[in-house]
């Protein structure tokens, strides 16, 4: 990837983010998408390609970081059973459901395995809440439903990434699923990134409370996103749970001290200028690449798997918070259905596709049929979020 591309792609960016400052009937990840579409058309971009490691090595720990260390504890104490909830059985639920559905009506469409129903479907299990979170609280004015769809997409990027390793593996073996080695692989995984979060957020939020630079303070705060990530990984538990746990440690140990404001504005300062431009970056990129995926014959079968996440989505969703009657008190079928659409696929699921891509070469039709499914979900959802909340809102 050449620096003056670079340059471009971020010039773009910040026309786009310019023009759509209210972000509400074409949310800006969209509008990047569909550009970068047409930029793949210019053989000016043809050396340009987005890879699982660029994703997960540059990208992704700057965008949980400061999901994490930006997201009101306040609204996390709040939900933190419902989060809690949808993020671990409520993902699980999801994928098999999702996977058996696929499984079944992929028949007279494509022949795909059971293993294989299941990893498409945990590709598309995580969401992706960009410019989503912020179009809630401006047409609803009610956060809860904001603060839900931001909590459960910080947390299930991880514990979908620990469902997706666990069934590629599985896939690439031509074993058949198992659920006991299943859920020993994700407790094990899922707990030692949180553990390692804990520990790596509160250890480096020591060390800033000695720490009177704020230049000084940010850079601690990079070596938090990137150190806690890598080093997570490294020891085979999950980096993204170590990065938000991370940083939700980090923002909760400022929270004790009168410094917070302070130390609060100099994060702000740096990190709000990376967030937009890592965004500019990661979706004119997906775009670029998606042309690659698009020239195939499965469309229909595609729209049918976007059509069945969103189904199963709502019936997952409807039946916890039903069972529960605290939540069902608090949760209309009006908001149900509100955050089952704003769960669109973004960034974690095109990262985990390009990791299924890297690691089973002969299988392009189950790519392109995943990309095709997290594209229609990223254009037709975000498409459809902010009318969809003024509807509830009038009602």
């Amino acid at each position: 990837m050449l620096a003056h591309q670079i340059v471009l792609l971020l010039f773009i960016g910040y026309i786009v983010f310019s023009i759509d400052k209210k972000q509400k009937y074409f949310p800006v990840p969209m509008v990047l998408v569909l550009l970068g579409i047409l930029l793949s058309f210019i053989s000016y971009f043809d050396s340009l390609k987005i890879t699982k490691e660029i994703i997960f090595n540059v990208f992704l720990p700057a965008l949980l970081f400061t999901s994490a260390y930006q997201f009101s504890l306040d609204s996390l104490k709040k939900n933190k059973w419902i989060i809690a909830t949808l993020t671990t059985v409520g993902l699980m639920a999801t994928a098999g459901l999702l996977g058996v559905a696929i499984y079944f009506i992929s028949g007279p469409f494509l022949q795909i395995s059971f293993v294989g129903a299941l990893l498409i479907a945990a590709i598309l299990t995580p969401t992706d809440p960009v410019s989503v979170v912020s179009i809630l609280k401006q047409s609803t004015g009610n956060e809860k439903i904001a603060d839900i769809v931001e909590g459960e997409s910080m947390v299930n990027d991880g514990t979908s990434i620990v469902i997706y390793s666990v069934l590629l593996t599985m896939y690439k073996s031509g074993e058949s699923f198992s659920v006991g080695s299943f859920l020993g692989e994700f407790i094990l995984v899922s707990a030692g990134g949180i553990i390692l979060g804990i520990i790596f957020g509160w250890l480096l939020g020591r060390a800033v409370h000695y720490t009177h630079h704020k230049q000084y303070q940010v850079m601690l705060s990079i070596i938090v996103a990137y150190g806690s990530f890598h080093i997570a990984e490294k020891i085979g538990v999950s980096g993204v749970l170590a990065t938000v746990t991370a940083g939700i440690m980090l923002s909760w140990e400022f929270g004790k001290s009168e410094k917070e404001d302070y130390f609060h504005d100099s994060l702000d300062g740096f990190w709000n200028i990376v967030e937009p431009s890592v965004l500019a970056l990661i979706f004119l990129l997906i775009g670029i690449d998606a042309a690659d995926y698009l020239a195939f014959p499965g469309w229909v079968l595609a729209f049918i798997i976007f059509v069945l996440s969103l189904v199963v989505r709502f019936l997952v969703l409807a039946g916890f918070t039903s069972a529960v009657p605290a939540w069902r008190k608090n949760f209309s079928a009006g908001d149900v259905g509100l955050i089952t659409w704003s769960g669109i696929k973004g960034t974690m699921s095109v990262a985990l596709l390009l990791g299924l891509e890297a690691g089973v070469d002969n299988d392009n039709v189950l790519v392109s049929l995943t990309f095709a499914a997290i594209l229609l979900s990223l254009v037709i959802q975000s498409v459809g979020v902010y009318p969809l909340t003024k509807e509830k809102e009038q009602s």
